[in-house]
């Protein structure tokens, strides 16, 4: 409870400032609009039903786009994190990848397949996986000793020993790479909705920025950032501490 209190002041805090500024006139108002103004926008672009064609976009484009990064980054990081010579010959260019911020991908995705959904879910697959491929190999490399020791002193090896020992092990680990590829996969869409044609929530941003609809703009920025904040904490957080939590690496 204390918590939420201390958030709810926090934000009145930030909204009162915003609304100071905007009063001094530091700025003009097609520049920065006040909160009301704002507010205003958000409230008619739901009532027209437009942020919602945009919201079910994003979140269509990103759900393929995570779960394909989901799945690529976990057999990429399987196959790395079990050859140590796959490893040694590709984990250096698998940093290399993850470096390089979604938007560098764009101009590629467009060459490739266009102004097209595919063009937005190839970003998201890319700002996915490479995440959640170091994940996954950390995870496995960090497997206890003892664990494999012990099972191997009772007969468990090969297969066998992967499936009941090793993927066990790396769940907690695993799950992190999976609150990450979230984040990192949210960004990459936005990135590459910035630069389609539509509908989704950047596209909404840079069709409101092109014509200098700045209460839109802000608007759909507080959008992204509460989706953003609200799914990572009441869900994905909340899953990673309960896994975290269940194989003791949490205190209760």
């Amino acid at each position: 409870m204390k918590l939420a209190i201390k958030r709810t002041l926090f934000l009145v805090v930030v909204v009162g400032i915003w609304q100071l500024v905007v009063s001094m006139n530091i700025f003009p108002e097609v520049v920065l609009p006040g909160p009301v103004k704002v507010m205003q926008a958000l409230f008619d672009g739901f009532a027209s039903g437009s942020l919602l064609v945009a919201l079910g976009a994003s979140f269509k484009h990103l759900l393929i786009g995570l779960s394909l990064a989901l799945l690529f980054g976990t057999i990429l990081g399987v196959i790395l994190g079990k050859s140590r010579q796959a490893d040694e010959t590709a984990g250096m260019y698998l940093i290399a990848l993850q470096s390089i911020p979604s938007i560098v991908w764009v101009p590629l995705s467009l060459m490739l397949f266009g102004f097209t959904e595919f063009a937005v879910i190839f970003v998201v697959v890319l700002g996915g996986t490479f995440v959640m491929a170091l994940n996954v190999r950390s995870a496995i490399q960090n497997v206890p000793p003892q664990l494999v020791k012990a099972a191997r002193t009772m007969g468990t090896s090969g297969a066998e020993l992967f499936y009941r020992v090793e993927i066990p092990a790396s769940i907690p680990y695993y799950m992190t790479g999976v609150r990450l590829a979230w984040a990192f996969s949210w960004r990459a869409l936005m990135a590459g909705e910035l630069l389609s044609n539509g509908p989704g929530l950047g596209y909404s941003l840079q069709f409101a920025s092109d014509f200098a609809r700045m209460d839109q703009v802000i608007g759909i920025i507080i959008i992204i950032g509460t989706i953003g904040a609200v799914v990572d904490q009441l869900v994905f957080s909340k899953l990673e501490k309960n896994v975290l939590k269940r194989w003791g690496l949490l205190k209760s």
